[in-house]
């Protein structure tokens, strides 16, 4: 027996078109069963019923309950879809890997530069003369200058991180004190592409506007010449100093230098018989490296102490180091006495005085006026 949804079990046995096409079609019980619409019994519509018929089977009830279910549905996506979009844009703004292009956060540079001015006459001589009555005899030349300790694994970083940070340091040392092209003043790129990228813009306002502020002085940076008045007598950059690292509190790792710079100089346009002078630099700097600065192989240095001379007291905050060169004379001051090459820790703040090379030193380094709050020192 065929089901609800079965056309009759019988076919017409005539052929459609004669005189009495349907005449042979039974209504049996099958094709009454099937049928969609149902005819109200007679005491049904006694009853009072509004329509006459009604129709059965589930398809009737999914089409009453369709039209209701629909923008329900409707409703229950568009909330998901705008959970699942603003799920997508918290995490992104969550998310703690940045590209290594992308500018973190970086304190500023804190910096200190003190002029040493010459207590007499500028002593003057040949390279050889010069070098072999000052320290800087035994120094080495170049990068040879600039030697790095032994890197050893701290609690979050290797030790072959920690060697990663030693070299950034040295690599800035180098550049920005070494490099022939910085001295001269013709390029800073090299020394600028060795921050971080959220410390340029100190950098550059620090050579477009100098300032004595303690944030803005070029010499904090770089040691630079200008090439008009100065140039090298001795190509050879004499360099001492030691290197040291730790990881401090909040898990960076820190790379403290202490390095003093000897540089041979002559007037800019003179010729090899006029004197030659020496210019020490004496450069305290620090540095500090997350994992994304050993990556982009990149630092950030946020503390740097200079002791400059042969300068004039008031040679600050300038774009390029002014030194007194052979035979001239401070202007008068009062500076107390200050010898670059002696060990211990350095004071002071504004201007110092230059202790004669190979004559007695003082034990430490003092400085006339008071110190800024933010100045640091090594030992």
């Amino acid at each position: 027996m065929a089901g609800h949804g079965d056309p009759p079990e019988r076919t017409p046995d005539g052929p459609p078109g004669g005189d009495d096409e349907y005449g042979s079609v039974v209504f049996d019980e099958s094709f009454v069963r099937a049928a969609r619409i149902q005819e109200l019994s007679a005491r049904e519509r006694m009853a009072g019923s509004e329509h006459a018929v009604r129709v059965r089977g589930s398809r009737a009830g999914a089409a009453t309950r369709g039209p209701r279910r629909g923008p329900r549905q409707f409703l229950t996506l568009f909330v998901l879809l705008a959970l699942a979009f603003g799920a997508a844009v918290y995490l992104g703004f969550r998310q703690p890997n940045r590209s290594p292009g992308t500018p973190r956060s970086a304190a500023q540079l804190r910096m200190t530069v003190i002029p040493l001015a010459p207590t007499g006459d500028v002593p003057g001589g040949t390279p050889a003369e010069l070098l072999a009555n000052s320290p800087a005899k035994d120094f080495h030349t170049g990068g040879r200058g600039i030697p790095t300790p032994p890197p050893k694994s701290t609690a979050h970083f290797s030790a072959s991180q920690v060697g990663t940070a030693l070299g950034i340091a040295k690599s800035y040392l180098v550049a920005s004190a070494m490099n022939p092209d910085v001295l001269a003043g013709r390029d800073r790129d090299v020394v600028r592409k060795l921050l971080d990228p959220a410390q340029t813009g100190q950098f550059d306002r620090s050579f477009a506007a100098p300032e004595a502020d303690g944030l803005h002085e070029p010499a904090g940076w770089l040691v630079s010449f200008d090439p008009g008045k100065v140039r090298q007598a001795d190509g050879a950059v004499r360099a001492h100093g030691t290197m040291a690292f730790r990881e401090s509190a909040d898990q960076a790792l820190e790379v403290t230098t202490h390095h003093t710079f000897v540089y041979v100089l002559r007037p800019a346009g003179r010729t090899a018989k006029d004197a030659a002078s020496l210019f020490t630099v004496r450069r305290e700097l620090r540095f500090r490296f997350d994992m994304g600065d050993l990556e982009t192989k990149r630092a950030k240095l946020v503390q740097s102490d200079v002791d400059a001379g042969p300068e004039a007291c008031s040679a600050t905050a300038r774009k390029a180091f002014a030194p007194l060169l052979a035979g001239a004379s401070a202007p008068s001051g009062d500076p107390v006495e200050v010898d670059p090459f002696a060990p211990g820790r350095l004071t002071g703040d504004l201007c110092g005085a230059l202790g004669a090379p190979g004559h007695a030193a003082p034990s430490h380094a003092a400085r006339t006026h008071a110190a800024p709050a933010h100045s640091s020192a090594a030992h």
